[in-house]
């Protein structure tokens, strides 16, 4: 729950000056900033200037450098566009002087229009029959790598229940697509904004290392350099998040060190909510 309460905390961003708002991070042992913070972070700057009655369809970003933990981030909102039906905005986050991030994203007023949606996948083992990651470490003891052993240890705003661990516990070269199964550790507001802003921040969780499965490999595997390069997000259908959401992941596609990943976002009622699609740096270190 604190974990949990410290993610809506860095969300709630401080407004500076007109267009203009500081985002904190939390305090960790780690060296770079989450992707999936800025994100959720520069979509609420923007969505501070937009018209509370338009909500946000689809985003797109680039990540351009590592974000400094230690040290504020600055957002600045670029208001590009206010129409009739849509509002465009863009949003760059800047630390230490230099643009580290930048997000466009589109908000549209709600109307009626042709609805459907590819299905929910069938035959997933529920949440409810999988072990909890710490109940993994439990069962697995030195069969998970050290690396892993500490980043499930931690206490998180996102708890996260793979259907498989292969990939995790083994080299096996595995098809690339995986089921995982996550929810916050906490309740979220019933505010449509803040709820798309905590969607967008867990949908940048296991994405990436999905390309690295048909290698044998893991994003934490220490001769793996693994960094996203872009992300997109198109919401569908408002959902509560008081419950698990299913995130199913393909990887279409690695070469040139790069990956690319895409999934979908279901309630747990079958609702598609989302789709992502993202690409990043996966380099086999040589020294």
């Amino acid at each position: 729950m604190s974990a949990m309460q410290d993610l809506l905390a860095i969300l709630d961003l401080e407004q500076l000056e007109h267009n203009l708002f500081r985002g904190r991070s939390p305090q960790s042992a780690w060296q770079r900033v989450f992707g999936g913070q800025v994100i959720g972070q520069a979509l609420v700057a923007a969505q501070r200037t937009v018209a509370t009655e338009r909500h946000v369809h689809s985003l797109h970003c680039y990540f351009m450098r590592p974000g400094d933990p230690t040290v504020p981030i600055i957002y600045e909102v670029d208001r590009i566009r206010d129409g009739g039906s849509f509002t465009t905005r863009r949003v760059v986050a800047i630390q230490h002087g230099h643009a580290i991030f930048s997000l466009s994203a589109s908000f549209q007023r709600e109307e009626p229009g042709l609805d459907h949606q590819i299905p929910m996948p069938e035959d997933v083992t529920p949440p409810d029959h999988l072990r909890t990651q710490r109940e993994f470490l439990q069962e697995l003891g030195d069969q998970v790598p050290e690396s892993i052993r500490r980043y499930w240890a931690r206490e998180r705003p996102i708890e996260v229940r793979p259907v498989m661990i292969e990939h995790y516990t083994s080299r096996e070269k595995l098809p690339p697509r995986q089921d995982v199964w996550i929810r916050t550790t906490g309740p979220v507001p019933e505010n449509r904004a803040l709820q798309a802003a905590v969607l967008a921040y867990l949908s940048d969780m296991t994405l990436l290392d999905t390309s690295t499965f048909a290698h044998g490999r893991s994003g934490f595997d220490p001769d793996i350099q693994m960094a996203s390069l872009d992300h997109a997000m198109w919401f569908h259908r408002p959902h509560k998040l008081d419950d698990w959401l299913l995130y199913t992941q393909d990887s279409p596609s690695a070469q040139g060190a790069r990956g690319f990943s895409r999934g979908s976002l279901y309630g747990r009622d079958g609702t598609l909510i989302a789709s992502v699609a993202q690409e990043g740096l996966v380099r086999v270190r040589t020294k």
